[in-house]
């Protein structure tokens, strides 16, 4: 008889726990779920209190034989998928699949993969919790009756290959929504004037027109701006009020799934799913030379700030080593959550602080290296002290006029040492406070210039991957497991694109969407899907029987299915047509959307069955054959540009190429940067490289 026989999900996991358990056990893994509700069919019950029926997953009967052996040669079995409702959900399916016995402990979790963590863990083990795992097997069967009825209808009413979910549904009406209210938009024209002065004739600071007469500046027109630079003609421009404030910036928060995902989009310009796989690499374990395979973060699925007292005083005493006592807080920080979470484990953050980022980047690939450098730091920064920022505030008077200069300055760095955290959206680097000179209230300055500018409000931004994961999260909408399978989908059933990082709805996505808000809409309503959230979690905390949660929806759910049944009928979509000729028939090809994104298919079908990839045109030509730049794709969907004529002719470039020639050797010019309010055009001649840096303001005009 062999001794303990671990099950954990994925091999990776196995490999790793094996390296420092010993022979005593035998580590095995069960690639995630073995049992499931069958795919051909509904598999639940509904007359019967909706008893599901699970059966084994299809090409999982190698892994379930393997494993029913290993048991019979263990002496103990213990369960360790991950430590959340979907992993108690696998270890109930595997007690089960393998006939363990229930009145036994089997089950043990642990939030990271380190050898002081995993053996306590397994000195522990506990019963399965079956309100998790009911938590896990409602939410389940709700989207199984959801999916089930509400796609056969989308295939009949619209079209085949269409998917309707009860998370996926209302994370596309938000696009929707949002596409709604920029289309409605009015921008309304305003201005500002922006005075250009200077304390001793060569260095000069810049002052934001802020009061006329007694009432804050508000220049609606052109005609206001240019009378206001009249009457300030023979002005003089003197220093009268002067204040210095104190802020204090308190530290950013360790980092949960969702604020990874963001943060991870704007510093680094990982897609959510690149994130979570390669944080699921860093929590499995990587082989770190010496040291051996062990951990470097916690577990990566939790809404929790909550850290360890045992990690934060490890962080106290490095960062005390590293950057003195001022940077250590009085008092180890204590975060408090907001709304309802589910607190299962802490906030995601190394298994050791002294596991340095610089020491470790050798056993690391790059992406790995740069997600934990920017864990790590996280981590670090939200255990030191608060940042002290001065404002000095400075208003200057000009005939009836204000002007106001803000300058800020820190005084103490605190948690910005190592790490600031970046906005949503780009800052105006024109609004941004700067260092001003030493002025002093009653001193006269001289005007160098005043900018008049002309400005119009915009609509509300179009979501990226960061912004409507943050969303998600605020309204309620799914939870940490699930936002990168919820934009997957709603991309690959063609219902959004995206361009420039932002999600736009298609036609299909607006026409189901405007179906699901007029006969479903509790499917589609935010309120709605976070209520249905909250009530899974009191599920799992033994609050709610899960069957009383389906019935109260299924019934009135069942008679909505009937009215639109006989209510929807089949809007017309129009086909898009390409300049691409069919090769046998002739005919203008139309552009499709599939599984795998768009192809040109021909409109004689079935009579001419003729399909070809969908290339998108840049209006940028080869630099070798003349051919047309096209948008192209690798084999893991990464974007890259590329010759028409390929293979004929093989040039390749990742930036995007833009129209313009390089004014100075007539060579393509491809896009290098496009942050902020400004782009820069770079020459792709290694001889030349002429960059240009053009206002995106002035592009959109052109």
């Amino acid at each position: 008889m062999a001794g303990t026989l671990l099950i954990v999900e994925s091999p990776t996991k196995a490999k790793s726990l094996s390296l420092f358990l010993g022979k005593k056990y035998v580590v095995k893994a069960s690639m995630g779920h073995l049992r499931d509700l069958p795919k051909s069919r509904l598999g639940v019950e509904v007359e019967q209190e909706f008893k599901p029926k699970y059966i084994p997953v299809r090409g999982k009967g190698k892994i379930i034989k393997e494993l029913k052996e290993a048991v019979k040669n263990a002496n103990r079995v213990l369960l360790a998928s991950d430590p959340d409702r979907e992993g108690e959900a696998i270890a109930w399916h595997l007690q089960n699949l393998l006939e363990l016995k229930s009145d036994e402990p089997c089950r043990v979790e642990f939030n990271e993969i380190t050898k002081q963590s995993v053996i306590q863990a397994l000195e522990n083990p506990r019963y399965i919790d079956y309100n998790r795992v009911n938590a896990q097997q409602a939410r389940r069967i709700l989207d199984r009756l959801v999916g089930y009825n509400l796609s056969p209808l989308l295939w009949r009413k619209i079209k085949k290959g269409l998917s309707a979910g009860r998370v996926q549904s209302a994370a596309l009406r938000l696009i929707c929504d949002r596409e709604e209210e920029i289309k409605a938009f009015i921008p309304e024209e305003y201005w500002s004037l922006t005075a250009k002065l200077s304390k001793d004739g060569k260095n000069y600071f810049l002052a934001r027109l802020y009061k006329i007469g007694n009432k804050k500046a508000a220049l609606s027109h052109q005609d206001e701006v240019e009378n206001i630079m009249k009457e300030l003609a023979p002005g003089q421009y003197q220093v009268v009020k002067k204040e210095r404030t104190e802020k204090s910036r308190q530290p950013v928060t360790p980092f949960t799934t969702s604020s990874l995902q963001q943060e991870a989009s704007r510093k680094l310009n990982f897609a959510p799913q690149k994130t979570m796989l390669l944080a699921q690499q860093l929590y499995e374990g990587l082989n770190l030379g010496p040291e051996g395979t062990t951990g470097l973060i916690t577990y990566i699925r939790t809404d929790s700030m909550r850290v360890a007292e045992s990690i934060q005083e490890e962080a106290r005493l490095y960062i005390k080593r590293h950057f003195g006592t001022d940077y250590i807080p009085l008092k180890p920080r204590k975060i408090k959550p907001k709304g309802r979470i589910q607190d299962a484990h802490e906030a995601i953050r190394p298994t050791s602080v002294w596991r340095e980022p610089q020491a470790i980047k050798t056993y690391l690939t790059s992406d790995q290296s740069k997600l934990y450098d920017l864990i790590w730091s996280r981590f670090m920064a939200s255990q030191m002290s608060p940042a002290t920022i001065e404002t000095i505030t400075v208003d200057i008077s000009a005939e009836r006029c204000v002007f106001r200069a803000v300058g800020s300055n820190v005084k103490f760095d605190g948690f910005m040492k190592i790490y600031v955290e970046l906005p949503d959206n780009e800052p105006d680097l024109e609004s941004e406070a700067k260092k001003l000179p030493d002025l002093k209230e009653g001193e006269m300055l001289k005007l160098r210039e005043l900018i008049p500018k002309q400005h119009f409000t915009q609509p509300p931004p179009r979501y990226t991957e960061a912004t409507l994961v943050k969303t998600l999260e605020e309204k309620g909408i799914g939870r940490p497991s699930t936002y990168v399978p919820i934009i997957d989908t709603i991309q690959k059933r063609g219902y959004v694109t995206r361009k420039s990082k932002q999600f736009i709805p298609t036609e299909l996505g607006i026409i189901v969407t405007d179906l699901l808000k007029k006969f479903f809409p509790n499917i589609v309503d935010v309120k709605f899907t976070a209520e249905m959230e909250e009530k899974l979690d009191r599920v799992e905390e033994g609050q709610t029987q899960w069957v009383n949660i389906l019935k109260e929806f299924y019934q009135p759910f069942q008679q909505t299915i009937l009215r639109a049944e006989a209510g929807i009928n089949r809007p017309e979509i129009k086909e898009e047509i390409s300049k691409e000729a069919c090769d046998i028939c002739g005919r203008n090809m139309v552009i499709k959307t599939g599984r795998y994104g768009k192809f040109l298919a021909c409109p004689g079908f079935p009579d001419c069955r003729n399909v070809k990839p969908f290339l998108k045109t840049t209006g940028a030509f080869c630099p070798q054959c003349g051919g047309e730049i096209v948008l192209r794709r690798t084999k893991k969907g990464r974007s890259f540009y590329g010759c028409k004529n390929y293979p004929k002719c093989n040039f390749v470039t990742w930036e995007p190429p833009s129209q313009e020639k390089c004014p100075v050797c007539d060579s393509l010019m491809v896009v290098k940067s496009t942050r902020g309010q400004k782009e820069t055009l770079k020459c792709i001649n290694q001889e030349c490289k002429k960059e240009i840096v053009k206002s995106k303001e002035a592009k959109a005009k052109n």
